[in-house]
């Protein structure tokens, strides 16, 4: 199974590193580094993660890296990063069902 990261989650990834890195560059790469490590796991791994629970379908799913949530949805044949954010912000709820609706098709990574 293959990980696809969609425009919005490489977006939100470059954003959050880009803040961490004004103070801690050093933290921010090795925080990415590992970021992309737990989201390769998936292709072994795709139910590894807890089911969304502001959405409650067993197909969207998300792994808590640190304070960080990894939101993806388990496919046939590949898992897509749908997005990534602080666990302490609200889930944007909509920036799923946009994915599920096709507006923004995601990229291999």
């Amino acid at each position: 199974m293959r990980v696809v990261w969609s425009p919005l989650a490489l977006r939100r990834v470059t954003e959050i590193v880009d803040y961490m890195s004004r103070d801690r560059p050093d933290t921010a790469t090795q925080w990415a580094e590992g970021l992309l490590a737990l989201a390769g796991q998936l292709e072994a791994f795709p139910g590894r993660g807890r089911i969304v629970p502001e959405i409650g379908r067993p197909a969207i799913r998300e792994l808590l890296y640190g304070e960080y949530r990894i939101v993806y949805k388990v496919q046939a044949a590949s898992v897509g990063i749908l997005t990534v954010g602080h666990g302490r912000r609200q889930f944007a709820v909509s920036e799923v069902r946009r994915r599920r609706k096709g507006t923004a098709g995601p990229t291999r990574r």
